[in-house]
């Protein structure tokens, strides 16, 4: 049965409303479906939106969005849907995390170079005890200033108003005084130079090489570096102070010590020339050590 109703009045323009047809039989279902009269019916669901195959990357947004799983990577609804998808995903996520659950701090791939950014200057300094590595790093932006004396940290200030100045160690078991100055040479250039017991280091290595004699040898595989200190005849190997024992002799004097079992002699003899002086030699289980210049 079709009912079909007109309205009495006209509408615009003079015009008379379309008629609504409506038949018993669509409008008893639409109210056993429980929509009201004049609203759109709803469209079954099918193919790639229907709820009964979800879209995997609308899946893993939601889940992301609730905190109950692993973040969706960019196209994983295309490149990894299906199960194979969600397991790579999740195999990303947890790897990520920590022992906690929290996820692991990321190291930095230019850790060594940022703290490295700041070395301005290495010095080697050459002592009786030893050879020893100097060295400074200075920020220009924030006045940073750090020194290291054989890679171990001696001085270190943050933050300083004022870039140039110095900054003054010890440096050896002798502890030997050791200052680093630095000047501003033109705008935000600037000088470091090294000074040892208030002289420069240059000048400390000449007059070190007039008052010390360095000897290095090989005695059962190893390496042994002896200094001798003319001023005080003490003799220092691989940075130990010696037991020596000392005497006069025909032509002039012997220190004597013992190196790994072997002995060992300096000998002390007068050259005969003002300019040259007293010339010392080492020698080893009767052997001469040719003198090391360093």
């Amino acid at each position: 049965m079709v009912r079909a109703t007109r309205s009495r009045t006209t509408g615009k323009g003079g015009r008379a409303p379309r008629r609504r047809l409506r038949t018993a039989t669509g409008i008893q279902e639409s109210k056993e479906a429980g929509h009201r009269d004049g609203e759109p019916q709803p469209i079954p669901l099918s193919g790639a939106h229907s709820p009964v195959q979800a879209c995997p990357r609308r899946e893993a947004l939601r889940a992301e969005a609730r905190g109950n799983g692993p973040p969706a990577a960019r196209g994983a609804g295309r490149k990894e849907a299906g199960s194979r998808g969600a397991a790579l995903a999740a195999r990303r996520h947890f790897a990520a995390r920590g022992a906690e659950g929290r996820r692991a701090p990321r190291r930095s791939l230019y850790g060594h170079l940022e703290k490295m950014t700041d070395l301005v200057a290495v010095w080697e300094v050459a002592l009786s005890d030893g050879v020893h590595k100097i060295e400074f790093e200075h920020g220009t932006t924030s006045g940073k200033r750090v020194v290291y004396v054989d890679g171990k940290e001696e001085i270190r200030k943050e933050w300083m108003f004022k870039l140039v100045g110095k900054e003054t160690f010890t440096v050896g078991a002798a502890k030997t005084k050791a200052t680093i100055n630095i000047d501003a040479v033109s705008g935000f250039a600037y000088e470091y130079t090294l000074e040892i017991n208030g002289k420069s280091l240059k000048k400390y290595m000449e007059n070190r090489s007039k008052t010390t004699n360095t000897w290095v040898l090989s005695l059962g595989g190893a390496d042994y570096r002896v200094v001798l200190e003319k001023d005080t005849m003490d003799v220092w190997c691989n940075g130990q102070k010696m037991e020596t024992a000392g005497e006069f002799v025909e032509d002039g004097t012997e220190t004597h010590f013992s190196v790994d079992d072997h002995s060992c002699c300096i000998k002390a003899v007068s050259s005969g020339k003002r300019k040259e002086g007293i010339i010392h030699t080492l020698i080893v289980d009767d052997r001469e050590i040719p003198e090391t210049v360093e």
